[in-house]
């Protein structure tokens, strides 16, 4: 039964006179989806040490300082409602303001003579609690802190009557993993049960989504206006950041500033180079607002561009293009990196050597997540595309002259009869940024070799330059994709 996908964008606080995100429906809608795959599950029930399943099982936050310290820990069971273990004071915070977490669980009753054996029965004790890992190995083995978490956990399972049962795990520290295994607690892989509650959003999670994106179009405007030769690639950085948390960006992940010769190979890093005449330029922002990211890819020319620079972007924007008309519900990941080309058609030997330059990934809480679409698995493990998904297609191409590439991202929403993009800013056709320069003759060109050796005689008689290969994509189904 398909639903109706709303990609509504509304400003940033709560008001009284229009429905906007419901917050608590979020928070119970993703634990019923949730805990709906748990049911289908063969575990008792499931550990989070990563903070993205922590906040879709819990809706709890401390902030991203913590993200890389695996210092929290949540639990469902097929009897309970959540329970977290937090750092230091963030419990009693939780506790006064988490309502959603509960003053109460339930308790199974141990005495098998009792009249209500294996009944539940209410326990004063909150969902919101103190507690703490090892800091990635920080605290002193000897501390005993990996035992303490193993503790608590079996605790839990023998009160839920699951202590017998696999206990699913999404990532874990080695110790943890033998505190575990040694109170006699089955550990199995528990990610895929949070991946797949994850896969399909929720409308409140899709508005979130596209708010996310609707502040990277902002971004990206004032990044089209700053950029011109002198500006350094760090500069681009702190330019976007200051712009999405003056919007309200929880976190911002990173900005991938590339320019010039560093655009191919792609470095996946920004540096501290001085951007040039002439040059390409492309950027990812990666940022959350309410735990909701983005992954978005838009790429420039800064004063003009070369022939070269222009085919690639045509190159890449075409492959975006044929992938986004295969999306709708019932295709295949594997459609639609059969539009895409070959790694060897790019210059790379294999499909793992090119990974994620032809790529495509759900974004949600965290930035990537089901689905994923990539010739390494797609073509041969396939996964069918459902109404409510949300992910990021990417493309790549190298520049002919071996300078410069094009780097372009869609975000899109998969509805009923297609998709929708919720990507924004403009991205048909190459953008040239920066300042316009004039000549005695006029506009300078935005379309240009970037030399200054023309005004010779032999100069004046040469050609337009042009790169060696001129590329085209074929329709799909043909031969060859190249001229």
């Amino acid at each position: 039964m398909s639903r109706d996908i709303s990609t509504a964008t509304y400003g940033t606080n709560a008001v009284d006179w229009e429905e906007r995100v419901d917050f608590e429906r979020l928070r119970t809608e993703r634990l019923s989806r949730l805990k709906a795959e748990l049911e289908k599950s063969e575990v008792g029930a499931v550990l989070a040490f990563d903070f993205s399943n922590i906040r879709y099982m819990s809706a709890t936050h401390i902030g991203t300082w913590a993200m890389d310290k695996m210092i929290r820990f949540a639990l469902l069971t097929r009897n309970s409602d959540p329970i977290v273990w937090d750092f230091g004071s963030a419990a009693r915070h939780h506790q006064l303001r988490n309502p959603w977490l509960g003053t109460t669980t339930a308790e199974m009753d141990a005495d098998p003579h009792a009249p209500h054996h294996g009944a539940v029965r209410p326990r004063k004790e909150s969902g919101a609690r103190a507690g703490i890992s090892t800091l990635r190995g920080a605290f002193n083995p000897d501390a005993g802190v990996a035992e303490e978490v193993a503790r608590k956990i079996k605790r839990e399972l023998e009160e839920f009557g699951l202590a017998d049962q696999p206990i699913g795990v999404d990532v874990i520290e080695l110790p943890i993993l033998f505190a575990l295994q040694a109170v006699g607690l089955k550990v199995v892989d528990g990610q895929q049960i949070f991946l797949n509650a994850r896969r399909i959003k929720t409308n409140d999670e899709i508005s979130l989504l596209t708010t996310a994106a609707s502040m990277v179009d902002a971004a990206y405007d004032q990044l089209y206006e700053f950029l011109r030769p002198g500006v350094r690639e760090n500069e681009t950085v702190g330019l976007v950041s200051k712009v999405l948390y003056d919007l309200g960006s929880e976190y911002v992940e990173g900005v991938n500033a590339i320019s010039g010769e560093r655009c191919s190979p792609h470095p996946h890093v920004y540096s501290d180079r001085i951007i040039r005449p002439g040059d390409p330029a492309f950027f990812d922002i990666l940022h959350s607002y309410m735990g909701y990211r983005t992954c978005y890819y838009r790429t420039f020319a800064v004063g003009s561009a070369s022939n070269a620079q222009r085919d690639a972007y045509t190159r890449a924007r075409e492959y975006m293009d044929r992938a986004i008309a295969v999306v709708k519900p019932g295709a295949t990941t594997a459609d639609v990196v059969s539009v895409w080309p070959t790694a060897q058609e790019f210059g790379f030997p294999d499909e793992e050597a090119a990974f994620a330059l032809q790529y495509g990934h759900g974004v949600g809480l965290s930035i990537w997540e089901k689905p994923i679409f990539s010739r390494l698995v797609s073509l041969d493990h396939p996964e069918v595309l459902e109404e409510g998904m949300f992910f990021a297609l990417e493309t790549y191409w190298p520049s002919a002259d071996g300078i410069g590439a094009a780097r372009i991202e869609e975000e899109v929403v998969v509805t009923a009869t297609g998709c929708e993009v919720v990507t924004k800013f403009p991205a048909e056709e190459l953008l040239i940024a920066g300042q316009r320069f004039y000549t005695t003759s006029g506009p300078l060109p935005t379309l240009r070799s970037a030399q200054s050796h023309l005004n010779t005689e032999a100069g004046r008689q040469a050609p337009p330059a042009r790169p060696a290969q001129t590329t085209a994509v074929s329709a799909p189904g043909s031969s060859g994709a190249t001229t």
